[in-house]
């Protein structure tokens, strides 16, 4: 897969950073005071800035379907690299299988977590657990110009919905 999105871009910082999306030639920019080089705009005489990011916002996550979360794991083919113990995808190969095993990850983690995982792979890599390619970059692709930001909203409403299996074996979920 193609390693940046050229028609959207969808980056999505919580806690103070700063959120976009940009789809063809639109840009959405909240927050804008958060990055660096950009400034609040200044009050004039008649008031406040017309533009200015209001009191108490805070970026809400949309709420996605984990339905259709599934079927754009599938689309992906995330299970070629990705285990979800309870799930039936075919098994990763031991050549192929990169990923942690994702059923045990939906009760310990934020969707921004998962946002962050999917829209850019390289933010956090754990080294050493066979993740990181030679240079130090996550293995995963980007998949950035495959997938829209509705079904980055429903992938992450999949994996924040799994949950291991009562009985949770080595047979990759009866596959």
């Amino acid at each position: 897969m193609p390693s940046r999105l050229r028609s959207r871009v969808f980056r999505i910082g919580l806690g103070g950073l700063v959120g976009v999306a940009m789809v063809g030639a639109c840009l959405l920019v909240v927050g804008a005071q958060s990055m660096p080089g950009m400034s609040r705009p200044a009050e004039s005489s008649a008031g406040p800035a017309a533009h200015g990011t209001p009191p108490g916002w805070t970026f809400t996550w949309p709420k996605g379907d984990p339905v259709k979360g599934r079927e754009v794991f599938v689309k992906l083919e995330c299970y070629s690299c990705q285990e979800g113990k309870g799930e039936r995808f075919p098994a990763p190969s031991e050549a192929g299988k990169v990923g942690p095993e994702l059923s045990m990850m939906g009760p310990m983690h934020p969707p921004a977590y998962f946002l962050e995982a999917v829209v850019n792979p390289n933010a956090v890599v754990e080294q050493g657990k066979g993740y990181d390619a030679p240079d130090g970059s996550s293995k995963m692709p980007s998949y950035n110009d495959a997938i829209t930001v509705q079904e980055v909203i429903d992938l992450v409403a999949f994996l924040t919905a799994l949950r291991p299996p009562a009985d949770v074996s080595d047979d990759h979920g009866g596959h």
